[in-house]
């Protein structure tokens, strides 16, 4: 008779622990995808900004050596030559890139205008003239990359999209043509 209510007791008890793997695991799964989640976005984000880095420095090279110049490449025509360099990120890259290139008057302190406005792009800011001969140069690209983890976005983003702002400048002396 007495070992009746003790195993009854262990049973009950087992009973009661049931649940508790899955609650421990409902308040910890939350926190732990988001934080996977951006880790996973992140690295996205540093691989778009090294393959723009590396498309931007190979189109600079047509304004560089001339044949923008001598070719009258638009800024259309720039924008797919460096596009044609994002690998695996072509896709919508015309659509997501804003550019900008101008002669500057000197490689300390240029600075131009940002074409972000309240949260806007400002295409007005932006200029496409690949200069002379020996001029200084300023290139500057704007790719907009789409954030999907909460709150990551906000604070990734200058836009009111809510898209990151990836932004590669690079600043030359053309070359005599």
């Amino acid at each position: 008779m007495t070992r009746r209510p003790r195993l009854l007791d262990l049973i009950r008890r087992r009973r009661r622990r049931e649940g508790a793997a899955a609650v421990e695991f409902a308040i910890v799964a939350l926190p732990f995808f988001f934080v996977i989640f951006a880790v996973l976005e992140l690295g996205i984000i540093f691989l778009v900004d090294s393959t723009l880095e590396a498309a931007v420095q190979q189109a600079t090279r047509l304004v560089r050596t001339g044949q923008a110049q001598a070719g009258g490449i638009s800024p259309a025509q720039f924008r797919a030559a460096m596009c044609e360099n994002m690998s695996v990120f072509e896709g919508d890259c015309g659509e997501r890139a804003v550019i900008d290139v101008r002669p500057i008057p000197q490689f300390r302190d240029p600075n131009p205008p940002d074409p972000i406005v309240d949260g806007e792009f400002d295409p007005d800011q932006t200029d496409f003239d690949p200069g002379d001969a020996g001029d200084l140069m300023l290139v500057r690209v704007w790719y907009q990359q789409r954030v999907f983890t909460p709150m990551l976005s906000r604070a990734l983003t200058r836009l009111d999209s809510g898209d990151a702002v990836i932004q590669v400048t690079t600043a030359f002396r053309n070359e005599p043509f």
